[in-house]
């Protein structure tokens, strides 16, 4: 960062940072010295090779100084003060890194710049020795296209090889040796090659020693497993094998592929099975193939792997199988026989056979392989390797050499050992080892025979499962019973205490679930596998699986681990104690011993190493361990120290930041401490390590081990427990990521903007506040005292380590009370960290926005710290509370996480009229308000629960009125201090209860909540117990005073649910109500409007039988009219019914469609019966109009046939003829008389026949035609519900009886409704449809005088309306559309009915009229005219003169205002197909003959028919006579009104004449006889089809007042065409 950036304190204290000391390595009594020559430039970073070193500055430059040999030039020599690297000026470098003789330094963009010795091509380039001057180097993945440049963060370079770790977390490497992890034998590798073997995997960090290399790796997470592949896909071998016993089978799931050794020796690459073999201790066990190579593989008794952990590791499915090498060790079986020797077999001898019988063991690059072992120990070894791979137990999580003795491991197997030693680890190691072989123990137990060796959570290893070997008893009796018992313990409780990582943590924050992954040479054990041999591809280090390793370090031939814990491992070389320990095989990770409190940076040199670690003063102190040399420089003793020697001078210079070893220097970064700023930073660093270490010590020694016990109470004390625990370990986790990234932080620049505590303070607050609430829950139960004796008498056992932990230093020593002060011990942190911030803070200006942030987070947590507190204070209230309540109560109030507010146990508080005797309790907690009698109690939960203070003058002193759903009573307090503190405490109580936020408090508020009264509207789920209606419902939804309402759902025991809205408790406005029916295994299912509780309004129900009601309800009943649809096509009875209904009955006028017996009946109904006038058709063509009684046909009616029988007179029953009546024939004749018997089956008649006249005129139809229609319904009888819904939709209580606003009101408010509601599901509204509903918010004005352009208005208004049902009358025309419908179409199609639905027509017309003049009252009634304006007058010419028409046929010219005019054009394209028919229908003899003549006719050419007609032809006529004017025509049938069709009429009359016009050029003038036969020629061209139809129907609908108008004479003629065509004789 630039320093004008930093506040301006801080920019004097940056001048005392980064200072660089150095000094000669070898010695612990040493004089650091400053660095000359950085004139006060700040130093980020070091880096030191052999003899040289590169510094990083603030600005990005770097400087080299020491032996330069690459350098050209006079200084190649020596640079005592640093020299500035000019290539790379401007390239703002962010890391360097520096190898034996090379170096390397990574800029802001990701590019690397590589420059020193390139003797093995560890600077990338070809062919070059040294490369003088930092050269960029291209590192690009060939895996993508185009090639992608890949960006790198870091960079670590050894002697001869260079690793770097890109963006993307993968490793690339070049340069000479198997340490680069690449598959490949040719060397140098110049070009950057990807490590294939980690790709995939987050690479943390890189480290390079001169020969190996180190990468920490982060742990795979559980759901990555990835399926097992069934075989290695290196050496194709399968990876399960299956051996066969005697007694059972063993089904292995280990095998290790040899790829793993890089081998000299080039005859042996030919084999497909060399082996690399690993054993404890670190000696190595080899056998490779006999010299002779053609013998068959399956014939070679090799013994596989051992390995160091004494059971097999995790198999080769965890993490690793992408390239299929497999955690070495485990025991691959290839020869049962050999295998049963080797077991039985406790001498080496067989295994020392096979070594010297294969010596052909090669050379291996740089690796040197001992002789045999001492027989006895590896003999055991494998032994113990092979049960415990053949159980299948695991043995040990991470088995240590040292901390697990053999001896041990032997005890758990029960093999006779010569020293007794104790089963829990030996008294005699030191603490390090006791505390190390104690969590040993412990994971131990907490693994219950599960074999993963990393710590991670139980799911995974569950998850696992499948995997693991699957062993029948034979073997098991080598196994100490206590495992077994372990291992068959029911997995009910097993816990994972590793924590339940939260990935947002890990993403923002150092991970602390590492793997450390090794390769390179081996030759000293510095790759930690336990043996000296090398590695050509990355392995797993698996004991430090689960250490949380955060920091590697790699010194020239040994290795460095750091843990979140500040415990350093160290392994490799350790010639002169540069491990910092003595104890051997220094194969494996070991801990190295260093004083001071806590080790958090490493540094490995050539042969020694560095380590910093806190002092008392939390100042750094620096340690050293390794090569001393005396001040004779020829004698270099190895007088090594072997425990690291503090270096005193080093803690007086400041506080060290940052150590760097390497060859024969060392260097420190050092700050001083201005301000105490940089102390403070140290301080909080150190006191969060120490924190982790604390918090690790409690979970792993305390809660691991309690919850490892048996029988720890019951399930529920346990489920708290568990969820303390898991909440703890995510804490504790936490705080070891925080301490990981405080260290990590004081490397850099140290900016107080980027500490995490600052940054990701929502994490931390969190974290504590969930770990609070779980402990407190668990507290309030009865916490520890809860536990069953096991757990208490280990509690017991370990009360001096409790106490230890937990600093709790009071004499009397309760047990709880020193755990409650152990697990309550993190929440002292949050004021540590309140209190660094706020010393931090004080190093910045006042108004600089560092001491700003610094100030407000540190309130944050201060106040998070108080709140906390005040939440276990009313956790111990609560606690307390409970030992003192009555018994039986408890054990049904008591829940985790309720707390008391307050009770009235001191009597302030009594229920209004309460009985003399009676005892009242009242108890608030924070969920529910609890009202205790003697033995009863009932609880009010305080969502619903509403309080309000009674005013005084009521008489109700300091009373209190609680509303609750199904109770309301008042509270009296003895005192008004009483009543405000209940009154406050109840408010603030459903507040927070509604809210749901108590444990959330508003960061940096301070505490302070502004007291607020609870919303009487509000939302909530409640069961109701007493009320009639709703017993034993749940409701769910809003609530208003007690009362549900707004939308809510209401589910009732027996299975019926209503969703929807509410009005102060009972459904009212849309709603889905649907009733269970138990013995048709289905639901009635009910949608449409309520009202007070009840159906009311339109609806659709569908029952379970499968008929479904669409229509109106009233009081849960059908009233008014609907529509009933019984069965499908294919049931037994299907039906539909359209009609009025009154009280769930069918009455008043109603359409009955019986689809089975194909009749329709349309008529009166009452009681679900038909009773009075009614019609029915049949499929067969009978008609019958007359009367019904019950059901039936009774009384007077009219019978017709379909041949125009017509019977008239008495029937009895359905289709029943008796008594007196008339039967005429079709041909007139007719029979008077008495009748008797069913129509169709033989009627007896008792009567006289007449023949009528023959003279009279055969037109003449049989009178009882004529007089169709009399007896049925009359129009406006029919339909009468529908439009008194319309009425009642405008708010009248009859026609015409209401406020015309008020219609128009409830017209807006039915649109803006229906629009609402179908807002929620748009997809049901087109975009016209929604911009027709916005065009109709608009009400048609009328002032003054009405003229036409009003009326114009009117009709467009109309039109709109009736296109969407959402508005009254477009509801209105959609029904009436459908009973049309549902009446004309099907059999309701019969040419009988065509005048009843003409009528039908007409009372439709006049009744929407009258709701229109009511609407708009200024419309003129029926019939009247309209003024045109004089300016509509001018241009009109007559037709027949041709001339301007002064002349008027009507006394006042105007426009008739008619129902037929306004109204038809909206009705009629709506009606027309059934309409239509009927008139198709009832033509269609008349029909046939007129087409038949229009077809013959046709056949003539034009002239000829024109002549015909007797037209005068011109000469100049042409042949395409009036073809226009035919065109014209045509165009009847495509129009639906009569308006229209006259229009069609009339253009065509002006087409004609305007072809006369223009062949006679001249004004003509038409008389009838001359237009007559010019027209019928147009007729008779047009061809239409149904012209007889079209000509009736204009006849019947149009306007009256035309019919003796211009239109109307045009009219007359055709129909003069029409029946001309049909008598035409042709000659």
């Amino acid at each position: 960062m630039d320093s004008q950036e930093r506040s301006s304190e801080e920019a004097e204290g940056a001048k005392e940072r980064g200072l660089v000391y150095t000094w000669r390595a070898g010695s612990c009594s040493i004089t650091p010295e400053r660095l000359p020559g950085l004139c006060g430039k700040t130093v980020l970073q070091a880096a030191l090779g052999t003899n040289h070193g590169l510094l990083l500055t603030e600005g990005g430059e770097v400087y080299s100084f020491g032996k330069l040999p690459w350098r050209s030039g006079p200084e190649e020599f020596c640079a005592k003060s640093p020299i500035l690297e000019n290539t790379l000026l401007g390239q703002h470098v962010i890391t360097v890194a520096a190898g034996s003789f090379h170096n390397g330094a990574v800029t802001e963009g990701g590019v690397v710049y590589m420059w020193g010795n390139n003797s093995s091509g560890q600077c990338a380039v070809a062919n070059q020795l040294y490369v003088p001057e930092p050269q960029p180097i291209s590192i690009s993945d060939s895996e993508t296209s185009p090639l992608l440049s890949v960006r790198i963060l870091q960079l670590a370079c050894g002697e001869e090889h260079t690793l770097a770790l890109s963006l993307s977390r993968e490793i690339w490497a070049w340069g000479s040796g198997c340490q680069l992890g690449l598959i490949t034998t040719t060397f140098p590798v110049t070009k950057p090659q990807k490590v294939e073997h980690l790709a995939g995997r987050v690479v943390l960090q890189i480290a390079c020693g001169a020969y190996h290399s180190l990468a920490l790796v982060q742990c795979l997470p559980v759901q990555e497993m990835k399926p097992i592949p069934e075989r290695c896909n290196h050496c194709s071998q399968l990876l399960i094998t299956m051996t066969d016993k005697e007694d059972h089978v063993i089904i292995s799931d280990s095998h290790c592929c040899p790829l793993g050794v890089a081998l000299a020796d080039k005859q042996t690459e030919n084999h497909a099975f060399c082996s690399s073999l690993e054993n404890l201790e670190g000696k190595s066990i080899t056998s490779s193939q006999s010299e002779d190579c053609k013998k068959p593989l399956v014939e070679e008794h090799t013994l596989v792997a051992l390995e160091s952990d004494g059971a097999s590791l995790l198999s080769s499915n965890n993490g690793q199988e992408e390239s299929g090498i497999s955690s070495p060790g485990n025991i691959l079986c290839t020869d049962k026989k050999e295998v049963k020797e080797y077991l039985i077999s406790s001498s080496g001898h067989a295994l020392n056979e096979s070594l010297e019988k294969n010596p052909s063991q090669g050379e291996q690059t740089g690796a040197c392989i001992p002789g045999p072992p001492g027989t006895s120990a590896s003999a055991l070894n494998s032994l113990v390797a092979s049960c415990a791979s053949a159980v299948g137990v695991r043995v040990a999580a991470t088995y240590e050499a040292g901390a697990l003795s053999l001896k041990k491991v032997m005890n758990f197997y029960g093999t006779t050992s010569n020293e007794p030693s104790p089963q829990t680890g030996s008294a005699s190691m030191g603490p390090e080892a006791l505390k190390d072989s104690r969590e040993e123990q412990v994971k131990l137990e907490s693994m219950q025979g599960k074999k993963s060796s990393s710590l991670v959570d139980i799911r995974e290893e569950e998850s696992e499962g499948g995997s693991r070997r699957l062993s029948l008893p034979g073997l098991l009796s080598q196994v100490s019973p206590r495992l077994l018992r372990k291992v068959g313990r029911a997995k009910m409780r097993t816990v994972a205490l590793t924590p339940t990582y939260s990935g947002e943590a890990d993403a923002l924050l150092p991970s602390l679930r590492t793997e450390v992954w090794s390769w390179g040479r081996g030759k000293d054990g510095q790759l930690g596998h336990g043996d000296v041999l090398p590695r050509l591809q990355p392995l797993c280090v698996k004991s430090l699986d689960g250490k949380e390793v955060i920091q590697l370090s790699a010194g020239g031939h040994h290795s460095l681990a750091l843990t979140a814990k500040s415990q350093v491992y160290s392994w490799g070389s350790n010639t002169f104690g540069q491990l910092g320990h003595s104890s051997s095989p220094t194969t494996v990770p070991r801990l190295a011993k260093v004083c001071g409190d806590g080790v958090w940076s490493t540094a490995a040199g050539s042969d020694y190493s560095l380590f910093l670690a806190d002092e008392q003063d939390f100042q750094p102190g620096l340690y050293y361990c390794g090569q001393e040399t005396t001040t004779d420089k020829n004698l270099s003793e190895n007088n090594c120290s072997k425990s690291p020697v503090l270096l005193l001078s080093c803690s007086k210079i400041g506080y060290i930041s940052n150590v760097i070893a390497g060859g024969d220097n060392c260097l420190a970064l050092v700050d001083k401490n201005i301000m105490g700023y940089i102390a403070s930073l140290h301080e909080l660093a150190s006191t969060e390590r120490r924190f982790y270490f604390r918090l690790s010590e409690i979970k792993s020694q305390v809660l691991r081990p309690l919850l490892g016990l048996d029988n720890l109470g019951s399930a529920n004390t346990i489920q708290l427990l568990q969820e303390m625990a898991s909440r703890f370990s995510k804490l504790c986790y936490l705080i070891g990521q925080h301490g990981a990234s405080l260290s990590s932080f004081l490397h850099g620049v140290k900016e107080a903007r980027s500490l995490a505590i600052l940054k990701h303070s929502s994490l931390f607050l969190d974290s504590y506040t969930e770990y609070c609430t779980s402990i407190t829950n668990f507290l309030v139960m009865g916490g520890f005292s809860l536990l069953a004796k096991p757990a208490i008498d280990f509690l017991s056992k370990s009360q001096e380590l409790l106490q230890k932990l937990s600093e709790y230093n009071e004499e009397s020593l309760q047990l709880v009370d020193v755990l409650n002060a152990l697990f309550f011990m993190p929440f002292g942190r949050l004021h540590d960290y309140a209190r660094t911030l706020l010393k931090l803070a004080t190093c910045f200006e006042v108004a600089s926005p560092e001491y700003q942030k610094l100030q407000d987070c540190s309130s944050c947590y201060e106040s998070l710290a108080v709140h906390l507190g005040r939440k276990r204070k009313e956790a111990e209230y609560t606690l307390s509370f409970w030992k003192t309540f009555p018994g039986k109560m408890t054990d049904s109030l008591r829940k985790p996480d309720r707390r008391l507010i307050c009770e009235s146990s001191n009597r302030g508080l009594s229920l209004q009229h309460a009985g003399r005797f009676s005892v009242n309790w009242f108890i608030l907690f924070n969920d529910a308000l609890v009202h205790a009698q003697f033995s009863t109690h009932h609880i009010f939960a305080l969502s619903t629960l509403w309080v309000e203070a009674l005013s005084e003058e009521a008489g109700n002193v300091n009373g209190l009125k609680i509303t609750t759903p199904e109770e309301q009573f008042v509270l009296l307090s003895s005192t008004p201090q009483e009543k405000t503190k209940w009154l406050r405490a109840i408010s603030q109580a459903v507040d927070q209860a509604l809210k749901g936020t108590s444990d959330l408090i508003l960061y940096g508020a301070g505490g302070n909540v502004p007291r607020q009264e609870p919303p009487i509207s509000r939302s909530a789920k409640y069961a109701f117990y007493k009320d009639p209606r709703f017993k034993d419902a749940v409701y769910d939804g809003r609530w208003l005073s007690g009362k549900p309402h707004g939308r809510g759902i209401l589910k009732w025991a027996d299975g019926r649910m209503y969703s929807g809205t509410f009005r102060t408790g009972l459904e009212d406005g849309y709603g889905e109500y649907r009733v269970p029916n138990k013995a048709l295994n289905k639901d009635d299912h009910y949608v449409g409007y309520w009202k007070e509780g009840k159906m009311c309004g339109h609806g659709v129900y569908s029952y379970a039988t499968g008929e479904v009601y669409e229509g109106c309800f009233q009081d849960n009943m059908r009233h008014g009219h609907g529509l009933l649809r019984s069965g499908k096509l294919t049931s037994s009875s299907p039906s539909m019914f359209i009609g009025q209904w009154i009280m769930d009955k069918k009455s008043g006028y109603g359409v009955f469609d019986d689809i089975t017996r194909g009749e329709k009946y349309m008529g009166m109904w009452q009681d679900d019966l038909c009773q009075g006038n009614g019609v029915v058709v049949t499929q067969f063509g009978l008609y019958y109009e007359g009367a019904f009684s019950t059901n039936k046909m009774m009384g007077t009616g009219i019978l017709l046939s379909e041949d125009d029988t017509v019977y008239e007179g008495e029937f009895s029953d359905n289709w029943t003829l008796s008594g007196k009546g008339t039967l005429t024939l079709p041909n007139g004749d007719y029979i008077e008389g008495l009748f008797s018997g069913e129509w169709g089956s033989g009627i007896k008649i008792t009567g006289t026949y007449f023949k009528p006249s023959l003279y009279e005129s055969e037109k003449d139809k049989p009178k009882a035609l004529r007089k169709l229609g009399i007896l049925a319904v009359p129009p406006d009888e029919k339909w009468k519900a529908v439009f008194e819904e319309c009425w009642n939709q405008l708010g009248c209580e009859s026609p015409g009886q209401g406020d015309r606003w008020k219609a128009w009101d409830n017209i807006a408010v039915a649109l803006t409704t229906n629009r609402r509601q179908h807002k929620d599901s748009p997809e049901l509204l087109s975009r016209s449809h929604t911009q027709t509903l916005e065009s109709l918010e608009f009400i048609p004005q009328h002032t003054g005088a009405f003229t036409l352009e009003k009326y114009e208005n009117i009709k467009k208004y109309l039109i709109k309306a009736c296109d969407t049902p959402l508005h009254p009358l477009g509801k209105l025309v959609e029904t009436l559309v459908a009973v049309y419908r549902m009446t004309y179409v099907g059999v309701g199609a019969n040419r009988r009915l065509l005048q009843e639905a003409v009528r039908e027509i007409k009372s439709y017309l006049k009744r929407i009229f009258q709701l229109v003049r009511f609407l708009f009252p200024d419309l003129p009634e029926e019939g009247s005219t309209i003024p045109f304006q004089p300016t509509e007058i001018k241009g009109r010419r007559s037709f027949c003169s041709g001339k301007s028409d002064s002349r008027s046929e009507s006394p006042e010219p105007g426009y008739v205002v008619t129902s037929f005019g306004l109204l038809l054009p909206v009705l009629l394209p709506r009606l027309y197909p059934p309409l239509f028919m009927l008139y198709a229908l009832d033509n269609e003899r008349e029909e046939d003959v007129y087409w038949e003549c229009v077809l013959r006719l046709n056949k003539q050419t034009d002239m000829a028919l024109l002549s015909f007609l007797g037209v005068q032809v011109s000469s100049n006529t042409k042949d395409a006579c009036f073809a226009s004017a035919v065109e014209c025509l045509q165009q009847i049938s495509t129009t639906f009104t009569p308006a229209d069709k006259l229009k069609v009429i009339q253009q065509t009359f002006e087409e004609i004449s305007q072809n006369v016009l223009e062949s006679l050029q001249e004004d003509f003038l038409w008389s009838m006889d001359d237009l007559f036969p010019v027209f019928l020629y147009v007729v008779l061209r047009a061809r239409i089809r149904n012209l007889g139809s079209e000509v009736h129907l204009i006849e019947d609908l149009m306007d009256p007042y035309l019919q003796h108008g211009e239109q109307g004479i045009m009219f007359t003629t055709l129909k003069a065409c029409y029946y001309q065509i049909q008598h035409e004789k042709l000659t």
